[in-house]
This record gives C-alpha cells, structure tokens and sequence, in this order.
C-alpha cells in the first residue's frame, strides 16, 4: 500500500463530493415519491456540477503539485509547453 497522499485541497474536495452525496439521495427519493421528471433532471444536474468540480479541482492540484514534483528543474521550453499543458486541461 502506498504511503498517505493529501493536499491542501482535499478538504474541498470532500465538501463537494458530500454535496454530491446529499443531491444524489435527494434524486433517489424524488425518484422513488414520483417527482416531476424537471425536477429530477434539476437535481441530477446538481450532482454531476458537483462531482466536475471535484474532478477538476482534483485534477488541477495534481498537475499543479505531483506533476512540479516529478518534472523538476527544467528548461524555458520545456516550461512553457508543461505550463500550456496545465492551462489546456482547465477545458476538460
């Protein structure tokens, strides 16, 4: 097993997930009382916010933190094309 990995923004992290969570039992039980389907669909846009938001704060803080970690002391070039690299996946 590897060691323990965290960062600063895994709090945040989790605090989206569980909202996430929190919407998603919300759309099982409107399912489950025969809910509007707008409404449903309402919900179920809120949960798949929330869990993009987690992802892509995930993603960010591992390019920002692990990928510096393992790439090092580089060069100009190899610089800006890792820096442009960070700044594409913003669009994912």
């Amino acid at each position: 097993m590897s060691e323990e990995h965290r960062h600063e923004t895994h709090p945040e992290i989790v605090k989206r997930l569980k909202r996430a969570e929190g919407h998603l039992k919300s759309v099982i039980a409107m399912i489950e009382s025969g809910r509007p389907c707008l409404d449903i669909a309402q919900q179920l846009h809120a949960v798949e916010k929330a869990i993009t938001n987690a992802k892509r704060t995930l993603i960010q803080d591992h390019l920002d933190h692990c990928l510096e970690d393992a790439v090092g002391s580089i060069g100009r070039e190899q610089r800006q094309t890792i820096d442009e690299f960070k700044t594409i996946t913003k669009y994912l």
